[in-house]
């Protein structure tokens, strides 16, 4: 267990605060917990940085780390999204449904797609992509501009652009971990077309 995985730990720890915090917030309308939550948020998204950085600069990089770090983010964000797919007007703006059906159907499918790849396979390559790092910032903006209550602020003009981005580019980086993965599947020998074992018999 090292630093950089209990800082991890740290991380997942605080969703439940973060959500329990909105939840409050929602039921009493006590601005505290709305600045907790974003507190707590804040937290979290800034000890993503310092794990990685723990994990480089001492070396700390373990094969637990790779599985808790991605873990933490998703935790925190669809958390985050889920929370705040529900009604909570007149409080806090709503995520609408088919942006939550399309972040979590992302994340399961790629889910069962690494499954597969690692029993056909043995190996999982994951190549990061750029419209993947997109996504969860379009996602991260979306959960803040709600929680900061930019929406009534700017009057709900650019919320709904946010949302889209997010849609959009969550949408094209599930289909390019796709096809990354059906590459991958397609290059193994298990995948290729059985071989005639009876071949004919000459003479």
């Amino acid at each position: 267990m090292t630093t950089a995985n209990k800082i991890t730990i740290l991380r997942i720890l605080l969703i439940p605060v973060f959500v329990v915090e909105i939840l409050y917030y929602v039921e009493t309308g006590n601005e505290l917990h709305r600045l907790a939550a974003l507190l707590t948020f804040a937290v979290a998204a800034i000890l993503d940085g310092v794990d990685g950085y723990v994990a480089r600069r001492y070396h700390q990089s373990s094969e637990l780390g790779t599985v808790l770090d991605p873990l933490a983010d998703k935790l925190l964000l669809v958390s985050g999204i889920v929370v705040l797919s529900f009604d909570h007007a007149p409080r806090l703006a709503t995520i609408p449904l088919w942006l939550t059906g399309t972040i979590i159907g992302r994340d399961l499918l790629l889910g069962l797609g690494a499954v597969i790849v690692r029993l056909v396979v043995g190996k999982l390559t994951v190549q990061p992509r750029l419209t993947g790092k997109i996504a969860t910032v379009f996602q991260m903006i979306v959960v803040l501009w709600i929680l900061l209550r930019w929406d009534v602020s700017f009057h709900g003009r650019f919320l709904p652009l946010w949302l889209l981005g997010a849609g959009l580019f969550t949408a094209a980086s599930g289909l390019l971990y796709v096809w990354d993965g059906s590459q991958q599947l397609g290059a193994h020998p298990a995948s290729l077309p059985a071989k005639n074992k009876n071949p004919d018999k000459r003479g």
